[in-house]
């Protein structure tokens, strides 16, 4: 009955009017209403409420475009259809017509009483898109609160005055560094002085709909201004990195070496008061310059910090935690990311229960104009299309700011969903306080330049209501510049105060004295024990027929220990199981993961009469821990980025994120080096998050044969990461359970198998499980003893599939005077384990290092120089590959066989 069907731009007879659905004809509308005979005074009274009908429904699609949004003053467009004079509306029949006809919810007895009230509700200085929203209930609840006004508060004069306080100090901390450290860059908040206020309300509101948590992700403009100001960083840590930038200061140290960033990435974390005196604790996440890469870390942060990992099942509670993002007009509408993780909002894997996302809209971004930017009216458009509200607010009137948070939040709490709020601001130097703006935007920055700022205006407002008398607003800002020029006194006469605030801590870092390597093996009695779990369905569950041969298999495994029965998508599973049972929370996600790419996992069986989903690894007998499986949609920047953030925020877990093929792992390569390689070194925070990369050339052609092994090789340094190239199911089973509890949390990368999954030779004994661990290298188990070594006269050195291609060939058989070892750990690499192996091999010959990858890819340029310095100089050190190429592999698989073919023939019988 709320919705509203009548033509927007021509008014409608009276048979029209009728078939309006939902459309009560009352009050002073009498008479057939058919066509035939009607009175001709109630027929113009029909069109008189179609026509306000279509002008109320106007208002509500396109008063934005009439609203007062501009803080420089810009005249808005407009739109036709606001114009009641086409509708044939006039003060008179617009008296004639009641209000409650047209559904409103603004004061008025009639169509004339609430118009004013319409307009001031839709194009003030506020102003809402909410009718895209698919949701009629949303719809309507949108409508009834912004027309009620709901969300618009008039403040009581002591909070105008904490307002205007509040504005004070965050343009007196802009003012005050820019006087004081002229030309530093800080990016500051001026010009959008009033989302500190905002952040204000937005944490007063989560704290009263129980949120002990709150997550924000920005970039770096106002990024100091909310770190003193919301999450409650001291104004000397603040000046601190102030100082370390002036001539002759020494930066700023943390113990055993701090973080390695610019103060406005820098991340922090403090805590709110809320009105219950429940602490709600502030996390401002480190960001780089990539300015909307922290969107979906914040969200996989959020994520974790609302899951109860302690059953089988992970509990998801939305309201314990709230995450807010805060945007660049220019990045929110064009960096692809911004779009992929408001795509995650509605999943049941990473739904968080709706996020705040605060466009801090500049109106340019860098030298770039909105019409160089974006094809859209709105920065903040994109999300139309994720059936999110939107709500434009001036920047300059901070109350209708304050009101635009509130609303934000009453619809997260109502509905669980994100929300966008428009701040339409300015800023008031050029992208940092060293840029000169005006060689590309002159007359903006000329109108800047005399505009005043909010706080200026709305000190101007109280003095003229009588809220505050002139003499107690000035004596409020020079209080705020004698205050920080006492604190940055101190702070030079006592340097090293208040560093310790920002995250330049170095909890990350391994524990003096060594580490524990963990245990990995699982008794034979355990894992039969989990693979029954791992076998059992419900009572009167269909399995697919397809199935039933492969999970036969797999029950039948363990029964002789001595026999390679295990592979590669089994022992998987017999490691999840066994952490699960010892309480370690796992996540796995990735691109058809729930299956697996290769139909080889199977972590989830589905009914093939009902389709129901049944997951054995959350039914596991005696499981402490919750078993989370999902699969993702076809992105890899924001669900990359959504798994660091969960790992970096629950270290108990095992977090996995699986390609659907290794070389879709490029869609993430900001996250990869931005935040997983690098986030050690800038910010002391690191994680167990696990890169599961199919990868190995079996002629396919150019896609989908590499995981860029020599990308994370290269991106290896300070021992930030481990990269591993397994090649054989205990060897992936051991490494799983190492990650998982190993003391030095690391990221891990893993090349895994495709052809390999269902290679007879590359299967495991069950006895493989229940004793050892991780091999960083694996020597040659032909030549164990001494004399059989002695034999030998050429060493191979590889890692991976090009192992099987190896001992599978024809020329494997003769070349009994060469053996071959295995470097399975690339990085860090294991020089003392292969010096070991190497010092067996007493009468070498030659050396060699072979890949199937091009000589420019794979581990080549890697681990040569690391294999050099291991071998006497005098014996050759060769290396077989592909020649030095573009792409990675041919397109033709008879190309691929003779390509192969040589590297195999050059290996076995080359010297």
């Amino acid at each position: 009955a709320d919705d509203f069907y009548a033509d927007a731009f021509a008014p409608l007879g009276a048979t029209a009017a009728r078939e309006v659905p939902g459309v009560p004809i009352s009050g002073p509308i009498s008479g057939p209403v058919d066509g035939r005979s009607q009175d001709p005074a109630n027929e113009d009274q029909l069109k008189a409420v179609a026509a306000g009908m279509a002008l109320v429904k106007a208002y509500r699609y396109f008063g934005h475009r009439a609203a007062r949004l501009d803080p420089l003053g810009s005249e808005p467009e407009g739109d036709p259809a606001l114009d009641p004079t086409p509708l044939g509306l006039t003060d008179a029949n617009m008296a004639e017509v009641p209000a409650e006809l047209m559904r409103i919810y603004v004061p008025g007895d009639t169509l004339a009483d609430a118009l004013p009230y319409l307009r001031d509700t839709y194009t003030g200085t506020i102003a809402y898109e909410v009718e895209h929203i698919g949701s009629h209930t949303e719809r309507v609840w949108l409508r009834r609160v912004i027309e009620s006004g709901e969300h618009r508060r008039p403040l009581e004069a002591e909070d105008q005055v904490a307002l205007l306080e509040r504005l004070a100090s965050v343009e007196g901390l802009e003012r005050f560094l820019h006087r004081a450290y002229l030309g530093q860059k800080r990016f500051s908040i001026e010009g959008t002085d009033v989302m500190v206020p905002m952040l204000d309300v937005i944490l007063s509101d989560a704290a009263d709909h129980g949120a002990r948590k709150v997550m924000i992700g920005m970039a770096h403009r106002g990024r100091l201004n909310v770190l003193a100001h919301v999450v409650g960083v001291s104004y000397e840590a603040i000046l601190s990195e102030f100082e370390a930038g002036r001539a002759g200061m020494d930066a700023p140290t943390a113990p055993r070496g701090g973080s390695d960033d610019v103060k406005y990435h820098l991340g922090a974390e403090g805590s709110y008061l809320a009105a219950d005196d429940a602490e709600v604790r502030i996390v401002l996440s480190p960001n780089p310059s990539h300015l909307e890469a922290v969107n979906p870390v914040i969200e996989g942060r959020t994520r974790a910090e609302q899951s109860d990992r302690s059953g089988p099942i992970a509990r998801v509670d939305h309201s314990t935690s709230l995450p807010i993002l805060i945007h660049g007009d220019a990045a929110f509408a064009a960096q692809g990311v911004v779009a992929e993780t408001l795509n995650l909002a509605r999943l049941d894997g990473y739904d968080t229960g709706g996020t705040i996302h605060l466009i801090a809209n500049n109106q340019v971004g860098f030298t770039t104009g909105p019409r160089e930017g974006r094809s859209t009216d709105y920065s903040s458009d994109l999300a139309k299309g994720f059936d999110a509200p939107i709500i434009h607010v001036n920047a300059d009137d901070p109350e209708a700011c304050l009101a635009a948070a509130r609303l934000a939040m009453m619809y997260r709490e109502e509905f669980g969903h994100d929300v966008v709020i428009d701040l339409v601001g300015y800023r008031r130097y050029g992208h940092n306080e060293g840029d000169e703006p005006a060689y590309t935007q002159p007359t903006m920055y000329a109108t800047i330049e005399a505009h005043p700022t909010a706080r200026e205006q709305y000190q101007a407002r109280l003095i003229e209501s009588g809220v505050i008398d002139a003499e107690a607003a000035e004596a409020m800002v020079a209080d705020i510049q004698r205050e920080l020029a006492a604190r940055q006194a101190s702070l030079r006469a006592r340097p090293a105060e208040g560093e310790q605030e920002l995250d330049r801590g170095s909890e990350a870092l391994p524990p003096e004295g060594g580490l524990r390597e963990p245990d990995t093996a699982v008794p034979l009695g355990t894992l039969r024990e989990l693979n029954t779990a791992l076998g059992a369905v419900p009572e009167g569950f269909t399995v697919h027929p397809k199935l039933t041969r492969q999970l036969k298999r797999r029950a039948d495994a363990l029964d002789e220990p001595k026999q390679p029965t295990v592979d590669w998508a089994h022992a998987e599973l017999l490691a999840f199981a066994s952490l699960l049972r010892e309480g370690t929370p796992i996540r796995l996600t990735g691109q058809d993961t729930v299956r697996g790419t290769f139909s080889q996992r199977h972590a989830a069986l589905f009914d093939a009469r009902t389709g129901a989903a049944h997951v054995p690894l959350q039914h596991l007998p005696g499981s402490s821990a919750s078993f989370e499986l999902h699969n993702s949609p076809l992105s890899e920047y924001a669900c990359l980025g959504f798994e660091y953030g969960y790992a970096v925020t629950a270290p108990d877990a095992l977090v996995l994120w699986e390609a659907q093929y290794g070389d879709f792992v490029n869609g993430a390569e900001i996250i990869i080096d931005q935040f997983l390689v690098s986030g050690l070194a800038k910010w002391r925070q690191t994680s167990r998050l696990t890169l599961l990369l199919p990868h190995g050339y079996e002629g396919s052609g150019p896609e989908h044969s590499s995981a860029r092994l020599e990308r994370f090789l290269a991106l290896g340094a300070e021992g930030n990461i481990r990269v591993i190239y397994p090649t054989t199911p205990a060897q992936y089973f051991h490494l799983l359970r190492r990650q998982a509890s190993h003391p030095d949390a690391r990221p891990l990368v893993v090349m895994t198998p495709k052809s390999l999954l269902r290679l007879p030779l590359a299967t495991s004994r069950p006895a493989d499980f229940t004793s050892g661990a991780f091999r960083s290298v694996i020597d040659d188990p032909r030549f164990g003893s001494v004399a059989k070594a002695a034999k030998v006269r050429r060493l191979l050195l590889c890692s991976g599939k090009v192992y099987y291609d190896l001992v599978a060939s024809e020329e494997f058989a003769a070349a009994t005077d060469v053996a071959i070892a295995r470097v399975e750990r690339l990085y860090p690499f294991p020089a003392d384990e292969l010096q070991a192996v190497i010092d067996r091999y007493s009468r070498i010959e030659s050396f060699a290092w072979v890949q199937e990858e091009p000589r420019n890819m794979g581990a080549r340029k890697f681990v040569l120089p690391r294999i050099r310095h291991l071998v006497p100089y005098k014996i050759p050190l060769g290396d077989i590959s592909r020649p030095e190429r573009s792409r990675p592999a041919e397109g033709y698989p008879a190309a691929h066989a003779v390509e192969q073919g040589r590297i195999i023939r050059e290996a076995l019988t080359e010297r």
